[in-house]
């Protein structure tokens, strides 16, 4: 049995990482561009505000903003028939709060979806990813129920604006990293699990609302959630262990049962209430969590963890990995992380189990360092291997497993700033792009050797991954 025909192929991206343009065409700042490049380029660093003399990779990135065409055909060359994209919050509210859009931010997005549809690309759009504008500081970000009001007001905005032309939608990027990197997930720069919980209920009840507008709207629109990828194995057969990785992947996937089910589970009420932390539910708010489930689970796949006895809480951001455990039998990347290729059928059948829903790859892919040859070529086989071996085992959990896989769009598929260094060497395109750490570079795009393989994988429908 062969992928389906109308299976999704493509590649993602995100706004704060690819457009640049920081302040042009009316957009305001987000808190992606006060993060800039930490100590030996390991991790970002957050600042209140823009220093002087400092490099902030957003500002710039690689100029999307300006050579958005050059980089449509070059998906188009591809054979893409989905990108998925995100809209940058700020472009369209510069402060957040605005009673109405930015008109030159939606010209913008406009002209991008009208040339993705040129060349039979379908969008799938990301409403909030990653950049919570920075106006919004002074409401004390999504701590304050009123950022779902304006969320939604954007989030309707984007459905009236564009409705026919996108069907697609995901509300909020990896919502789970409100426990991992809560500044990067919404402003939230707290180590009170309170003020988490509180912001991470706002941003539910936002998501929630957002279907119901979508559907509202245009009943073709199909609205997902969208998952970080924490999937854990437990070190051992010792129950403790077990114990140990039940609590850890229950961190993470009530964010999903939220979104999915429409309401909290039992385990992480009673969690709470350990905790002693009171949501803040008002009246009718359950209604709307059950109302706003959402149509399919999304979900980032770029490594496993083992968890155990010894892994005290949860991860502080994909970076650190520090649950007490390394998997002996996988090799690892050049930043440290796992390389597991079954790992990625284990969580569709694990996703799909659990919900009952369709399930989409929206992030997956191999951060390397490219060499460019004399002649100008990029020779990345440890790239192609990568995602040849992630998509063998999509396709067993599709063919032998019966799991619905919508689609898979490779993370990222043009270089870009790395998310968690503020890197531009952490390279995970097809597409290789002119940028040295520091900003400095010709931007001039160039095909890799990956590029004319996923060209043959799509052009195959994933039969060809030779």
């Amino acid at each position: 049995m062969p992928f389906p025909k109308n299976f999704l192929w493509g590649g993602a991206t995100a706004a704060n990482q690819i457009e640049g343009a920081v302040t042009e065409g009316g957009k305001g700042l987000s808190t992606a561009d006060v993060m800039t490049v930490g100590g030996h380029g390991v991790k970002r660093r957050i600042t209140p505000t823009l220093e002087p003399d400092t490099y902030y990779p957003s500002h710039v990135a690689i100029d999307h903003f300006h050579r958005y065409k050059e980089d449509i055909a070059l998906f188009a060359e591809m054979g893409w028939n989905c990108y998925r994209m995100s809209i940058s919050w700020p472009r369209i509210f510069p402060n957040g709060d605005e009673a109405q859009p930015n008109a030159q931010g939606l010209a913008f997005y406009d002209a991008v979806i009208d040339e993705l549809l040129a060349h039979g690309i379908q969008p799938l759009v990301t409403i909030s990813h990653f950049e919570t504008p920075l106006g919004l500081q002074k409401y004390g970000f999504w701590e304050n129920r009123q950022l779902t009001e304006f969320y939604l007001r954007y989030a309707t905005t984007l459905f009236e604006h564009f409705k026919g032309r996108v069907k697609l939608w995901l509300t909020f990027n990896e919502i789970n990293c409100m426990s991992t990197q809560p500044w990067v997930a919404g402003g939230i720069d707290s180590e009170d699990e309170s003020v988490r919980m509180t912001a991470a209920y706002h941003q539910f009840l936002a998501s929630a609302q957002a279907v119901q507008a979508a559907h509202a709207i245009d009943p073709e629109n199909k609205v997902g959630m969208m998952y970080c990828g924490h999937f854990a194995y437990p070190n051992s057969c010792n129950p403790n262990d077990v114990i140990g990785t039940m609590n850890f992947m229950h961190q993470m996937l009530f964010y999903s049962d939220v979104q999915c089910r429409g309401y909290y589970p039992r385990y992480k009420l009673r969690e709470l209430e350990r905790q002693g932390i009171t949501l803040p539910i008002q009246p009718g708010d359950l209604d709307e969590l059950k109302r706003g489930t959402v149509d399919f689970i999304s979900y980032s796949y770029y490594m496993t963890h083992v968890t155990g006895e010894k892994t005290q809480g949860i991860l502080k951001g994909l970076n650190g990995l520090d649950t007490g455990y390394k998997n002996p039998y996988l090799e690892r990347s050049a930043w440290g992380w796992a390389i597991d290729p079954q790992g990625l059928r284990y969580s569709l059948n694990l996703l799909y189990d659990r919900y009952q829903i369709p399930v989409m790859i929206v992030e997956n892919g191999l951060g390397a360092v490219d060499t460019v040859e004399p002649d100008g070529s990029i020779h990345d086989d440890y790239r192609i291997n990568y995602l040849r071996r992630h998509i063998q085992e999509m396709k067993k959990a599709v063919e032998l497993d019966g799991v619905p896989v919508m689609g898979y769009t490779s993370w990222a598929p043009i270089d870009s700033i790395a998310l968690s260094t503020g890197q531009m060497s952490k390279r995970y395109g097809f597409i290789y792009v002119d940028l040295d750490e520091n900003g400095n570079g010709t931007l001039e795009r160039r095909r890799k050797d990956s590029f004319y393989w996923y060209k043959k994988v799509v052009s195959s429908n994933g039969e060809d991954l030779d």
